[in-house]
Parts: structure tokens; C-alpha cells; sequence
């Protein structure tokens, strides 16, 4: 999930397109110059509408989505016309339903390249934002030329702050093409003045649209220190075209905790002073990030020396947020009394549904919960992830849910502790907001009460706070104070 601030909406704004719409047909057409392009383009054209200024193909925000068109073209030379119809895929209707009034339209042609946003996609090509009226029983064409390119995004390294980008052997098989790897190192100030000594590491895994480039131009001093203890810091980069890596092994998106594990480690220590030891080597991550760290330092105990987790990704597939997803009767949009599930709340009241945020993914890649699919979810006959839902009706597919058993933490936890124990214990620490934002916390409870049942010696705790406010300054200083400890612990003679 997301990490950055959350701006929450009034509930009467999911009721934002059923004002009175235009009955007439509004179509788009898009084109792009040789200019821009002298090849053919192969791929999906989306269509955003924003309000007010900025540049929509930025979006969408969960909490307040704009109206999105999509549609996928083969072979196209430049000039040639690309109409975006009645046809579209489209959010949250048919280009039919739109409500008059103005709009920001923005084209982009995704040649999908390798970056998760397409808006953002380096080598994606995209209008200018154009101001549009749209007028009820009028028919309108509109067209947007798609004359500009998405830069590469440049990392600005400061003294202490590295860009480390290799190209992955293995995830460029994958892909069929170059295929990077990319982190952010920040070094503590002894790095320049002690030449010879070496550092304990600590690798922090990004949240859902976290990138390194966090640290582009920053100072990353702050994290290098930890109760004293100077430690070199890394921020990896988990953006991949669908969605987050997460850093698993994954069918429909590669090796992504081998390339970590057996590629970019191995160069980061290497360049970097690291001890290059399993005991001296720690993973933390938030959200999506926390989902990760947990995960590869339950996948990879000899890799890791301890894991720091905050707010995790649903932890046990018994409560994705909220639906048992190995349930008979289970169905992502209603709950047994066919109520609309949510899927987000500020306090006790939801302020997105699942229904909704699903079909805001229809028209797109790389969003939340089509990410999951990705990383968890076989590959299907078409070449895309098996959908474990109906995107009409929701029902969840037994056959694929029964594939995501891999990917659930707390199964491989409980039914393998035994077999884990020497190479975990007192490795994992874990902490839950009691609100999480996204449910999250009925996931990171069934844990707990398995671990607690097994006598395991984990650290796992539910704090007050929702997904971002449970990461007070006191439990940051907690987390360091016991990163510190771990890494005394791992040295003491």
C-alpha cells in the first residue's frame, strides 16, 4: 500500500458522476509525430480527465479518481488516428455517462517499458494537458497529440548519497531487454574518515510508489545512525511495469529476490565497505515495503540478520484485508451479508470500496491490487496474471487463490516453524497500526496469535494508529535502538 500523506474524501463524493451526464457520443482521438517516434507503436492509449489544473496522466489519486479511458492498438504509424470511443475501457463509465463541464484531457501511448506509473513511464509518449468542455447532448471529437517523451529520471548523488544501477542478468531475461536494478546508499560519515573500516546494513524496501529516488538529492545522514551505531543505509527501488516487486520470485514478473539477493547485495557490499554478512545485514520496509522485508527475511534467513516491518501487506491470506481469500464463498466486492466491502476508512467510517477501486484499475496497469495479482497469481493462457477475481461480479477463483498459498506469510510461518526456527528466531519484529487505513491489522493478529501459540520468539505488537500514524518518533527510536542492539549482539566477542 501506499505510504506518502492520505487526503481523505467526504462520502458524498463517490457520488460524483451520477450528475446528469451527456447522452451524445464523445470520442478522442490521438495521434503521435515521427518526431516523437519514427517507429510503429504497439500498445494501450489512456485518456485522462482531470478537474482543475496539473497534468492528470500523473494519476489516479485512490481516494478521489478521475475519469479514465483506455484502449490497446497494434502496429499504429505516426499520424495515424487512434480514437478512444464508446468502446474504451473506461472509469468509472462508458465515455457515454461522462458529466458535462470542463476537464484537463491527457493523452499517453504506453509502450510499456518497464516503468510502473504510465504516465511516468520513461519512453511513454504523452499530450500537453488540454482544457475541454464536454456539453451535454452535443456530439464532440477531441484530439490530443501525443508530441512529448518521458525523460529517464536522473538521480542527483550528493556526498553521501550513491546511486548504485546494474543491469540484472536474470530480470533481462525475463523482460527480453536491459533491465535494471537501482538503489540509493547513503554512507555515514565515517565512510570518508575511517578508510578501512567496515559497516553493518541496513536495506529499506519503499512502499507502493516509493522509489529510491527519495533520497535523489537528500541527505540520507539522519537513517545512517542508529542509537549511536553508524550503519551504511539503502533504499531499494521496487518499481516494476506491474506494480511492486515486492522483491519475490514471481511468475509474471521475474526473479526479483534472486536478482536482489545474488546480484545487487553482492555490488552494494562490495563498493561499499559492507561486512557482507548474513548477521550484519537487516530489511525493514512500510506498507508494501513492510510486506516485503518480512518476506525476504522469511524467504532468505541466510541472508538477512533481522527484519523490521511496519504496517505489512496482508501477512495471512485467512484476513486480506478483511476477506478470507480460501473461503467457499468468497467474493472481493460483498461480505456475507452482501454488504459493499471497503477497503480503505478514515477512523470507522470507509472512504473507498473495493468495487470502486477495482474498476479505477480497469483502464491501467500497475495498480494496487493488480500488483498483487502480479506478484502473487500464476500466469495465464494470455500471458497476463490469472485474475483471482471476476471483475464484474467479484467472486474469487478457488484454483487461484489455492496458487497464492505460496506467497501467505503466516502459512509458511505456522506450518513450517519447526523446520524455520533455528534460522528466525529473534529475527522478526513487526508492527501494526490498531486502525490501520487499509485493514491490515487482522492479517498481523492472526500472526501473533500463531506465533504466540507456537512459543515462537517474535516480535510482534499492534500499537495505536492507523497505517501512517503508528510510525511515531518513539517507535522509530525504538526500531534503531533495536537494530543497534542486533547488530552488538551479531559483533559481540
Amino acid at each position: 500500500m501506499r505510504t506518502r500523506t492520505l487526503c481523505f474524501i467526504l462520502p458524498a463524493l463517490f457520488l460524483c458522476m451520477t450528475a446528469v451526464s451527456s447522452p451524445a457520443a464523445v470520442r478522442f482521438v490521438v495521434t503521435y509525430p515521427k518526431e516523437t517516434l519514427p517507429d510503429t507503436f504497439s500498445g494501450r492509449v489512456v485518456v485522462y480527465l482531470g478537474k482543475g489544473g496539473g497534468e492528470p496522466r500523473f494519476g489516479p489519486n485512490w481516494f478521489n479518481p478521475q475519469p479514465m479511458y483506455s484502449a490497446k492498438f497494434t502496429r499504429i504509424q505516426p499520424m495515424q488516428p487512434m480514437t478512444i470511443d464508446e468502446t474504451a475501457i473506461g472509469f468509472p463509465g462508458k465515455l457515454s455517462e461522462i458529466p458535462a463541464g470542463e476537464y484537463t484531457a491527457q493523452a499517453v501511448c504506453d509502450r510499456n517499458l518497464g516503468g510502473r506509473m504510465i504516465g511516468g513511464s520513461p519512453g511513454n509518449l504523452y499530450s500537453e494537458p488540454q482544457k475541454v468542455t464536454i456539453t451535454a447532448g452535443q456530439e464532440q471529437t477531441i484530439t490530443l497529440t501525443c508530441d512529448k517523451v518521458v525523460a529517464e529520471r536522473v538521480f542527483r548523488e550528493i556526498e553521501r548519497v550513491k546511486e548504485v544501477k546494474i543491469e540484472s542478468k536474470l530480470l533481462s531475461k525475463f523482460y527480453g531487454r536491459p533491465t535494471y536494478l537501482r538503489a540509493a546508499v547513503a554512507l555515514p560519515e565515517e565512510f570518508a574518515t575511517q578508510p578501512d573500516r567496515k559497516f553493518p546494513i541496513i536495506y529499506e524496501v519503499p512502499g507502493f510508489g516509493g522509489r529510491h529516488y527519495n533520497l535523489s538529492g537528500a541527505s540520507g545522514s539522519r537513517r545512517t545512525v542508529r542509537n549511536g551505531e553508524a550503519f551504511l543505509y539503502v533504499v531499494l527501488d521496487p518499481d516494476c511495469p506491474l506494480g511492486h516487486s515486492v522483491f519475490a520470485d514471481s511468475a509474471n514478473n521475474g526473479q526479483w529476490g534472486k536478482a536482489l539477493t545474488t546480484e545487487l547485495i553482492p555490488a552494494i557490499e562490495k563498493q561499499f565497505r559492507a561486512f557482507g554478512t548474513m548477521p550484519t545485514r537487516y530489511v525493514t520496509g512500510h506498507s508494501s515495503g513492510g510486506w516485503s522485508s518480512l518476506y525476504l527475511q522469511v524467504t532468505y534467513p541466510d541472508v538477512f540478520g533481522g527484519c523490521w516491518s511496519t504496517s505489512p501487506d496482508p501477512v495471512d491470506f485467512r484476513d486480506f484485508q478483511q476477506i478470507d481469500l480460501y473461503g467457499s464463498a468468497s467474493n472481493m466486492f460483498t461480505d456475507s451479508a452482501d454488504n459493499p466491502r471497503p477497503l480503505a476508512r478514515t477512523g470507522d467510517r470507509p472512504t473507498i470500496l473495493y468495487k470502486r477501486f477495482s474498476d479505477m484499475e480497469r483502464p491501467i496497469r500497475g495498480e494496487q491490487l493488480g500488483s498483487f495479482e502480479a506478484v502473487f497469481s500464476p500466469k495465464g493462457k494470455d500471458g497476463t496474471p490469472r485474475p483471482l477475481w471476476n471483475r464484474d461480479t467479484g467472486k474469487i477463483d478457488p484454483e487461484v487463490a489455492e496458487a497464492w498459498r505460496k506467497y501467505d506469510i503466516g502459512l509458511t510461518l505456522r506450518t513450517r516453524w519447526k523446520e524455520l526456527e533455528p534460522k528466525l528466531r529473534g529475527k522478526i519484529h513487526v508492527y501494526m497500526g490498531d486502525m490501520d487505513t487499509f485493514y491490515l491489522e487482522g492479517a498481523v493478529k492472526l500472526l501473533q496469535q500463531d506465533m504466540a501459540r507456537l512459543k515462537a520468539g517474535v516480535m510482534i505488537e499492534i500499537v495505536p494508529g492507523d497505517h501512517g500514524s503508528m510510525m511515531t518518533p518513539a517507535l522509530r527510536t525504538r526500531m534503531d535502538e533495536e537494530m543497534a542492539a542486533q547488530f552488538k549482539k551479531a559483533t559481540a566477542k
